[in-house]
């Protein structure tokens, strides 16, 4: 699958992400990296036909208000480590990856993955 990490998460992710056989970029790589706006991100992930992957609510806003980004997988763990952000996002990334294959919109917690649309 192709995703587009937001600032938000660490770039540590898209690397385990990139490993894990997925085409990842992280906002770090764009022309303005972690200061890329909401709305190019949104833009590039749509024309890449990537899945936006971040903790900002702005993107569930703007989804269902305006169905965009396209995609969206939401991390709603709280505050958590890095390490243990990677373990939780890698565990669940399978089930992850097959609800987003027919749904647009999934939210990833702690211990649950929810399809939201």
């Amino acid at each position: 699958m192709r995703f587009l990490v937001d600032a938000q998460l660490p770039r540590s992710l898209a690397r385990s992400l990139t490993k894990a056989g997925h085409d990842v970029t992280h906002t770090f790589e764009l022309p303005e990296r972690n200061r890329t706006s909401d709305h190019v991100i949104t833009a590039t992930a749509d024309e890449e036909e990537r899945v936006v992957m971040t903790k900002d609510a702005d993107f569930v806003n703007s989804f269902l208000l305006h169905r965009h980004p396209k995609k969206l997988l939401l991390i709603s763990t709280g505050n958590i480590s890095n390490q243990d952000l990677e373990t939780v996002v890698l565990k669940y990334l399978p089930d992850a990856v097959r609800a987003l294959n027919s749904h647009d919109f999934v939210e990833m917690g702690r211990t649950t993955l929810s399809i939201c649309s």
